[in-house]
């Protein structure tokens, strides 16, 4: 079909013709509609005069009495033929309608319904194809006429090169510095934010943006499934759900206060089915069902050039893509949640990602700096290398308007442009006292004030935040794509949102915690990490790494709780199938054991540990005090126990690494970390009968009352 019957269309609509005109469009057609069980529509036979605009008075011309739909069925007419516009359930009519009304100057979507074969052949999968265009239609707010719109918008800015920070500087953003094993850098201690996040941390809810699978890291299934270690086998999930419990147990045994924290989950479709397979199989793992809430994000269509024209996956289907993390804020808004939260009383959101399962010791402290410097926004940081690929926070200072100056994200390939061209024109240099970027790290972890972020989100945009693509381009025309794009969004480009709404009353800050602390993303592959490992990196982002830190950051909790026991440095590191890892002890304090720096030096006291020694500290009312550790020894105690262990000696084979062979045919969740772990002899002490117990040097368990 040629691009000019487009423009005969929007002729006949717009200024009316002849009925013998008219006639050219559709004569010799016949109507006929399929039945559908799924709409409750019955079929009818017509000719395709019932589609088109009403002629009245023998037909001399369109007549005012015309309506909206009636024009858009007649500009379809020209494209699709009457026959097989009838075919289609009406929400899928309607949707293919207004996807060739709104292209009939543009030209960008008629590989979609050009050349549609008569009716009675592939009439099921031109079905499929509008009711497919009609659910992309539903799930974006504007619908597609807003996506295309924007996309044309976007993708003419990158082919022509715009800067979009051009009426920027970029400035060092305020915020708060926080060292554990310091007392206090800045405006608090670490000790002290944590206390003041724990006091609020009942009025807070938490949402896990979890809308991708595992497939990077060489795994098939979602990652929340992954095990976060092989001491407790424990999943990224059930580590996040037990922290949440832990949280809700710590606010009432220091406040009386018996308090619920609610989770959202945003999944995909990707992951929506096994998130709920996971949370039935394993009773939500001990949280109310009340409790936990799933948010489904939807895909976008993908883009095939310039033009915004939709990529066809094949003749009957738009290929689809992920449209980004940033979704979650228009599901909350949408799912009613927010509202629900404010009802409730709570007055923060915590944003946490799948697989960085030590973001758990960044919660309380940043949420303590929050409410103690008012915080709008406030992003969870990391020390961050100059060049580092990595994003940082940023004070984006409007040249010319104070209001539209802004805290945000900038990635880190546009950071170095952007100072390179203001300043000593040094770019994206280190800070010579402390060797790190001024900048800090984002790690995509968010705390936001509940009552403006809710009136954000009913702001113009509903949630949607600011878009963008990155297209990988044929050639220099920039005009074809390698493979097709889409838009896409972030979660922390939420404060243009705030920007838009509050002006230069929004407060968007940082919390900056040590890296070993709170970041150890899982999302390479072995092969990736073992690659990058030969390059010289000792952070290579695989499960091996990721298990491996969190033994180290455990390590040393324990040495500034007064612990005598190795410490991993990166030197210390040794090679496991290509990793590095640590030689051990590999260290688990549970969330029931701790939450807070003060609880762990609470409950721990003096006592030492071998390097081969593995370690699991489970339970609320567990002591452990003189520990002397050469092997692996787990302690779990119940929900009413109170446990004090003192002078106790523990002494076996304990636990041992061991590599995969490579012939050996095991689960991806084993292959991916490229060893499993040999268990020789363990201690194991469990109490779950309430009650108080000494348990001393023997390790003979005493039940004193």
């Amino acid at each position: 079909m040629r691009f000019s019957n487009y423009l005969v269309a929007v002729f006949l609509i717009v200024f009316g013709t002849g009925s013998s005109a008219f006639t050219l469009a559709t004569s010799g057609r016949s109507v006929h509609n399929v039945s559908s069980d799924r709409t409750g529509v019955t079929p009818h036979t017509s000719t395709s005069t019932a589609f088109l605009p009403r002629i009245i008075g023998g037909g001399t011309g369109l007549q005012s009495s015309a309506t909206e739909s009636d024009a858009k069925t007649a500009a379809a007419c020209v494209a699709i033929s009457g026959e097989n516009l009838a075919l289609l359930y009406p929400r899928g009519r309607e949707a293919i309608q207004s996807l060739i009304e709104n292209d009939a100057t543009i030209g960008a979507q008629t590989h979609v319904f050009s050349d549609w074969p008569s009716a009675g052949t592939d009439d099921e999968l031109k079905i499929k194809l509008s009711e497919q265009i009609a659910d992309l239609n539903e799930s974006y707010p504007g619908g597609l006429k807003a996506y295309l719109s924007k996309a044309r918008t976007l993708l003419k800015e990158s082919a022509d090169g715009v800067n979009p920070f051009t009426e920027y500087e970029a400035l060092i953003p305020e915020g708060e510095n926080l060292r554990y094993e310091e007392t206090k850098e800045g405006n608090m201690s670490f000790g002290e934010a944590e206390d003041l996040g724990l006091e609020n941390i009942g009025d807070a809810a938490f949402v896990l943006v979890a809308g991708g699978l595992g497939e990077r890291l060489g795994y098939s299934g979602i990652k929340l499934s992954l095990e976060t270690d092989l001491c407790t086998n424990q999943s990224y999930l059930e580590e996040y759900v037990r922290y949440i419990q832990a949280l809700q147990h710590s606010v009432l045994s220091k406040s009386g206060k018996s308090v619920q924290i609610p989770l959202a989950i945003m999944t995909s479709g990707d992951t929506d089915e096994q998130t709920r397979v996971l949370l039935k199989k394993n009773s939500n793992f001990g949280m109310e069902e009340s409790q936990i809430s799933i948010i489904c994000q939807d895909k976008v269509p993908a883009l095939k050039d310039g033009s915004a024209g939709l990529a066809m996956k094949e003749s009957w289907t738009i290929e689809t893509k992920p449209h980004g993390h940033g979704d979650v804020h228009h599901l909350l808004l949408k799912s009613g949640l927010v509202d629900k939260w404010l009802v409730e009383g709570k007055r923060h959101v915590v944003f946490i990602q799948d697989t960085n399962a030590l973001v758990v010791n960044g919660v309380l402290p940043t949420l303590g700096v929050s409410v103690d410097r008012g915080f709008h926004m406030n992003s969870i940081c990391i020390p961050r290398l100059a060049g580092e690929a990595a994003g940082a926070i940023t004070k984006l200072a409007h040249k010319s308007d104070p209001n539209k100056s802004l805290v945000i994200n900038v990635e880190y390939n546009q950071l170095d442009p952007l100072l390179l061209g203001q300043g000593d024109r040094k770019g994206d240099v280190a800070d010579p006292s402390s060797g790190f970027s001024p900048f800090p790290g984002n790690a995509n972890n968010l705390v936001l004030e509940l009552a403006s972020y809710a009136k954000t989100l009913k702001g113009e945009d509903e949630g949607v935040v600011v878009e963008f693509v990155n297209p990988k381009y044929k050639d220099e025309t920039r005009t074809e794509f390698k493979k097709p794009t889409r838009l896409e969004c972030m979660m922390q480009d939420f404060p243009k949102l705030l920007q838009k709404e509050m002006g230069k009353e929004a407060n968007v800050g940082f919390t900056m915690l040590d890296r070993w602390l709170t970041f150890s993303p899982a999302k390479n592959s072995l092969e990736a990490g073992v690659e990058s490992c030969k390059n010289g990196s000792t952070a290579p982002g695989t499960m091996s790494s990721a298990e491996s830190e969190k033994y180290i950051q455990n390590q040393r909790k324990l040495r500034h709780a007064g612990v005598s026991l190795p410490v991993t440095e990166e030197d210390d590191l040794v090679l496991v199938s290509g990793i590095t890892v640590t030689p051990g002890p590999r260290i688990i304090l549970a969330p029931s054991f701790s939450v807070s720096q003060k609880e762990t030096k609470e409950k721990i006291q003096g006592g030492s540990i071998t390097e081969k020694s593995s370690l699991i500290l489970e339970g609320g009312g567990l002591i452990v005090k003189n520990l002397d550790l050469d092997g692996a020894l787990i302690i779990r105690t119940g929900p009413s126990c109170e446990v004090t262990v003192d002078g106790l000696k523990v002494q076996n084979k304990g636990w041992v690494l061991e590599e995969n062979s490579q012939n050996s045919d095991l689960p991806e969740s084993v292959a991916i970390r490229g060893y499993t772990m040999r268990r020789y002899e363990t201690k194991e002490i469990i109490i779950e009968d309430p009650g108080r117990y000494f348990i001393g040097e023997d390790g003979v368990v005493n039940k004193l009352d």
